[in-house]
């Protein structure tokens, strides 16, 4: 990353960290064994991958058994959609109206049933209650959303879940109802223990928290029943088939034990720069609007609308100046149609396409955001 660019699209991708780099380097050359082999050599590199399967285990008050590595997060939220409802194709899974594609369009080869949320975000509690009938075997709904920055309150949907279950065993209903949450953006900042959140199943993405890229894992509780989505040689507990990737095995518990270690004290710093960011664009562009809830809101995230003003052209604009930003979700910016997310809080489609995404990260400063600031002063 050049020192003249001003980065803030950590939502989309973050650099890797350079102690992750390091404890990756010797499963490149040195280590470089496929882990099934049976000479000392690799059974050897096993051992680190179990150790690390520990590791991010212990983040996530699990099992280590119950970490299944995949190749990123959108590998992770189809095994746990389509490992789920292939079980039970005439039964139904209910996401919320603001998931990411990775949710959305595997939930679409099923049937499936959409929970509305409040402009800032927040999932209808009342109406998931209502949504989830006698044949809903899934509940999927994001830790926090990777556009607005809006946390979703897990622990109450978790306790509305585990009322219905209740239920379903006084009228015999033998269906289970499982939880899973994507929470991709959250690691940085937030607690990942599955008790304490209530969740069944939980997608983590490595390269959103300066890991390597295109790597993650799903938490599968011991009690969830999944099928696999890739057969192969049954490697991790046959849910996900391949030669293991040591190298990224190793670089993800190292990234995910860094960002977890110093979450308190990075979201005190974020929260504080991202109130400043804010502030900054309210006292300096009366007409701004920030989209998301206020108070239930990932440390990093702003995302603001500048009604009247055509986001491609401000993005390239801001481009040019050395600022990088993103107009939405980076997995679908190439797609011209609006944003679902921005829909769902009911924004127009005009200011949909008006709309900014600021995320901030380990390397932002309070310097950085006064020059994007006085930037967007010049281009508006």
């Amino acid at each position: 990353m050049k020192k003249s660019t001003i980065y803030l699209d950590y939502a989309a991708a973050t650099p890797l960290d350079a102690q992750v780099k390091a404890a990756m380097e010797p499963y490149y050359t040195d280590n470089f064994y496929n882990p099934s082999a049976t000479y000392l050599a690799a059974k050897s590199v096993a051992s680190d991958i179990q150790d690390a399967r520990a590791s991010i285990a212990h983040y996530l008050g699990s099992r280590p058994n119950e970490i299944v590595f995949t190749a990123g997060g959108t590998e992770a939220n189809n095994l746990a959609i389509s490992g789920i409802m292939k079980s039970y194709p005439d039964s139904n899974v209910v996401i919320s109206s603001i998931e990411h594609e990775s949710i959305v369009k595997p939930a679409e080869q099923f049937n499936v049933k959409s929970c509305p949320v409040n402009k800032k975000g927040l999932i209808n509690l009342e109406e998931l209650e209502k949504i989830i009938d006698d044949q809903t075997v899934l509940v999927s709904v994001m830790y926090a959303n990777n556009e607005i920055g809006t946390i979703q309150p897990l622990l109450k949907i978790s306790k509305i879940i585990s009322k219905i279950q209740q239920s379903r065993r006084k009228i015999n209903n033998s269906l289970p109802l499982y939880f899973h949450t994507d929470a991709c953006q959250v690691p940085a900042f937030m607690d990942l223990h599955v008790s304490r959140l209530g969740v069944d199943l939980m997608t983590l993405n490595s390269g959103k928290i300066y890991g390597p890229k295109q790597f993650g894992c799903l938490y599968v509780g011991r009690k969830v029943e999944l099928l696999p989505v890739i057969l192969g040689g049954g490697q991790e507990r046959g849910f996900r088939s391949g030669t293991e990737n040591p190298s990224n095995i190793i670089g993800f518990a190292k990234a995910l034990s860094l960002v977890q270690e110093n979450k308190t004290d990075e979201l005190k710093r974020l929260s504080v720069l991202r109130d400043y960011f804010i502030s900054q664009l309210i006292d300096k562009f009366p007409t701004v609007l920030i989209n998301g809830s206020v108070e239930k809101r990932l440390p990093n995230n702003i995302h603001a609308t500048f009604p009247g003003k055509d986001n491609e052209e401000l993005l390239m604009r801001l481009d040019e100046l050395g600022i990088l930003c993103a107009s939405g979700s980076a997995c679908s910016a190439s797609n011209e149609e609006v944003s679902v997310v921005l829909t769902a809080i009911g924004l127009s489609e005009v200011d949909a396409r008006s709309s900014l995404r600021f995320t901030l990260g380990k390397f932002t400063t309070k310097k950085d955001l006064d020059y994007v600031i006085g930037s967007l002063i010049k281009i508006l």
